[in-house]
């Protein structure tokens, strides 16, 4: 892309930095504004659906909290964690932020540390399950994911962090989305 710029009429001039190409001209965009004051543009465009070349291999995969994940093969996937390893950041930013006046100036940048804090987290967590679920669906045409109850194990107050931090509701819905975009088969078996 060429233009580094993009002009508002409520907030003004942006500087863009571009997460890749368009792949046709867009018939709109929306500009969204994070919690953590990041500007974002959310391009529509219409684009055909590709289909990837059919595979013999199949995989199945078992979600877990040491290893995200396990593979039929016996692959196993270790997460990044991102909040385990920031933990003790993240408590002295909250720390900081509860021991601020509401409404003061103060209390507003020390909220934005801590929703940067949570973007950042939140960006690695992503980036993570993008590539890893992209990179399944590629190598796979038919891929099965056991059926977690995420919303009850989250209640478990001794592995609600852990849970909360690997992400898996987010996995099972990119790869769901992109197993139907590239023509693959996703199943869900039930529990026993």
């Amino acid at each position: 892309m060429v233009n580094t710029k993009f002009r508002s009429a409520k907030i003004g001039k942006l500087k863009i930095v571009w997460s890749r190409d368009l792949p046709a001209a867009p018939s709109s965009v929306t500009v969204i504004k994070d919690s953590a004051h990041r500007y974002f543009l959310s391009f529509v465009v219409e684009i055909q659906p590709e289909v990837l070349p059919k595979t013999d291999n199949s995989v199945g995969i078992d979600l877990g909290i040491k290893t995200f994940a396990t593979f039929s093969d016996g692959t196993k996937v270790d997460a990044p964690k991102p909040l385990k390893k920031r933990i003790k950041k993240y408590q002295k930013l909250s720390k900081s932020l509860s021991h601020k006046t509401k409404g003061s100036k103060r209390y507003e940048k020390a909220r934005v540390r801590v929703a940067k804090f949570h973007a950042k987290l939140k960006d690695t967590r992503t980036d993570f399950l993008h590539k890893l679920s992209t990179e399944i669906i590629r190598e796979n045409q038919t891929i099965i994911l056991e059926n977690l109850n995420v919303s009850g194990m989250v209640k478990n107050r001794k592995l609600s962090r852990a849970i909360s931090d690997l992400g898996w509701r987010t996995f099972r819905t990119f790869l769901e989305g992109k197993a139907e975009k590239y023509g693959r088969d996703f199943r869900v078996i039930s529990r026993p």
